[in-house]
């Protein structure tokens, strides 16, 4: 698929300014372009900036201000399970306890009806020890007639010191476009909001026969992005496989297989993308504390036909 865009359209202002992503710029060039890739791009950056407004606001009015600004109706945020968002940061005791923070997304992806659409990047929790953690903040957008919604926020804590100096580029979402499904094939697949839960509940049935390793490897795209505690991104079908499973072995005992309980999804209008979250866990009424962790998934359908994970994250608890 060749993409072209004027290199004016390729500026996005954020809070630091114009940045061009020379990279992209170059793939861009070449070729001509129709109507649908121009869209593409365009939704792309008008997520890249609403993460960028957001992460802004942040750092000018604090976390709980900016987080009641652009959160959804609807929203969820991970603690021990996914949890009402606005709740929980319109509550007086997260007022009092909860740190600022700053981020900075490395890798945006987004539907084709500009509907859907994922940040994910480095982040700094300032702790008032003055010691500061360090992670990924990954969320999952909506957007609305007033523009972009913050509909699930999931973070991945890493030990040692994480750098906020990236910049999100196009270039690193061209390889999943490439893998999806045009839309005329996915008009015809008649996708449901049904169709990706079950996807998703069979990817967890397929742990426990598969192991996390050939179950990734099944139902992953080849460029699927892995978000797990302690390690950065794991990128490509190969290296997101191979440190998926071996998290899981070290997680999961082979005969206590894991318990995968679906607690909400969002389907693209375009039915080409979609997310899935919830829990799972391990039966803990043994002696031995089970494996209980928060999920979030981005979906897209691919040229085969077939749901299959863009982006995993776990965040156990």
């Amino acid at each position: 698929m060749e993409i072209s865009i004027s290199l004016g359209a390729l500026l996005v202002r954020g809070a630091g300014g114009l940045a061009l992503t020379a990279l992209s710029a170059l793939l861009l060039a070449q070729g001509s372009s129709g109507p649908d890739e121009r869209a593409q791009i365009e939704h792309w950056q008008t997520l890249v900036g609403a993460d960028q407004r957001f992460a802004q606001l942040t750092a000018q009015s604090g976390r709980r201000a900016a987080f009641l600004e652009f959160l959804a109706p609807d929203s969820v945020v991970f603690r021990e399970g996914p949890v009402d968002a606005l709740t929980l940061y319109s509550s007086s005791s997260f007022a009092e306890a909860a740190s600022e923070i700053d981020w900075k997304a490395h890798y945006v992806d987004v539907s084709n009806a500009g509907d859907v659409g994922l940040s994910a990047g480095p982040l700094t929790i300032f702790n008032e020890s003055g010691s500061d953690s360090y992670g990924h903040l990954i969320s999952m957008w909506r957007s609305s007639s007033t523009g972009w919604e913050l509909m699930a926020d999931i973070v991945v804590g890493i030990p040692g010191f994480l750098s906020l100096d990236v910049e999100p580029s196009y270039a690193d979402t061209l390889p999943v476009i490439a893998e999806t499904a045009i839309p005329a094939s996915v008009s015809v697949a008649g996708n449901t909001l049904q169709s990706l839960v079950d996807a998703d509940e069979l990817f967890g049935r397929s742990i426990n026969f598969r192991g996390g390793q050939r179950a990734l490897l099944r139902y992953g795209l080849e460029n699927t992005r892995v978000y797990l505690p302690g390690m950065g991104p794991a990128v490509g079908a190969e290296a997101a496989s191979s440190v998926y499973g071996a998290f899981l072995d070290n997680q999961l005992a082979t005969t206590n297989p894991v318990n995968l309980s679906n607690l909400g999804a969002y389907l693209s209008s375009s039915q080409e993308m979609g997310y899935t979250y919830g829990t799972m866990e391990t039966d803990s009424s043994t002696a031995e504390a089970g494996f209980k962790t928060s999920y979030m998934r981005l979906w897209r359908f691919n040229q085969e036909g077939e749901w299959r994970i863009a982006v995993e994250v776990l965040s156990p608890f």
